[in-house]
């Protein structure tokens, strides 16, 4: 599935337009996404929520229930997180998330803001929520970089009768480790500190044969880069939801997705960045798609303007 359906472009220029519309690098739309769209619109990535058991907790025993998103149906897994915690998708949005820690959901607020719970005095309910030792709500989190599979699906629905069939642009920042086919796996062992015999010695773990990298991507690393103020990246082109394909075949049966990193159809009517540090996706375009994307259902977007900054620490609300 890796790549599938894309083919890589011989040089960069493809993309040459974005640069003379970005206003340098930094944390501003304006620095992520092209000027020059009549509106924009900041995408939220969706909260995984990792449900510690109250033993393992360092909140009260009843902290993690009290935390529990309301399911609206059967939580999906879509990974593991770190001590074998599965995280579950149960409908918990950002602004949910602001619910529990007392913070107020807004166009431009930061994961780190609206995770760390409010003082006591301000909201007196969100003090049994299990917390790190930086003060953030230690069951959730999202991913940065990259629009997971169900929410980049629900995206390409809305874009598909903007866009048409012509073909689309596909860049990927050069910098992931497993575009030249690297993969690294690691064991973990403990002791046991309470006595008794030694733990046996851990057995090594099978290590999947990787799939050897795709006949596109190859090409993709060998020719010119699209440079863009602070990034490189790889061209691709392809349908439109070819971008469902991007990311690490690992193993024959594990794919590891990557949303693009930048997306635009050849008319160039809209233009979508997720950039590699940031937690929610960006995109440009009329008015009109802007629209759909803020009422689509499965995503949870808010309208932003060029000036606008994402930066960590300008969460001016929540901090």
């Amino acid at each position: 599935m890796s790549m599938e359906g894309l083919r890589a472009l011989p040089e960069g220029s493809a993309g040459n337009w974005i640069t003379g519309r970005l206003r340098g690098f930094g944390s501003t739309v304006a620095c992520t996404v092209p000027t020059g769209f009549a509106a924009y619109a900041r995408i939220l990535h969706p909260v995984d929520f990792f449900p510690a058991p109250p033993s393992t907790s360092s909140a009260p025993a009843s902290a993690s229930a009290a935390s529990a998103p309301a399911a609206e149906g059967p939580g999906t897994p879509t990974g593991t997180a770190p001590h074998g915690l599965v995280p579950q998708r149960a409908g918990l949005t950002w602004a949910q998330v602001c619910q529990r820690t007392g913070r107020t959901p807004h166009a431009l607020m930061q994961w780190r803001a609206i995770t760390t719970p409010a003082p006591t005095g301000d909201a007196p309910s969100q003090t049994r929520l299990p917390v790190t030792d930086e003060g953030l709500w230690e069951e959730v989190s999202v991913q940065e970089g990259t629009l997971e599979p169900a929410a980049l699906t629900a995206l390409l629905d809305v874009l598909a009768p903007f866009t048409g069939e012509q073909e689309c642009c596909h860049a990927l920042w050069e910098g992931y480790g497993w575009l030249t086919g690297s993969s690294s796996f690691t064991v973990f062992a403990y002791a046991d500190s309470e006595g008794g015999p030694p733990p046996p010695p851990p057995q090594p773990a099978p290590v999947p044969v990787p799939v050897p990298v795709p006949v596109q991507l190859r090409r993709a690393l060998a020719a010119p880069r699209l440079s863009l103020p602070g990034r490189d990246y790889l061209l691709l082109a392809g349908p439109l939801r070819a971008a469902l394909a991007m990311g690490d075949q690992v193993t024959g049966d594990w794919f590891d997705p990557q949303s693009p990193n930048l997306l635009w159809p050849l008319d160039r009517s809209w233009c979508l960045v997720s950039e590699i540090d940031f937690d929610s996706t960006l995109i440009g375009g009329s008015t009109e798609l802007i629209e759909a994307v803020l009422a689509a259902p499965g995503l949870e977007a808010w309208e932003v303007t060029e000036g606008d900054d994402l930066g960590l620490f300008a969460d001016t609300l929540n901090t």
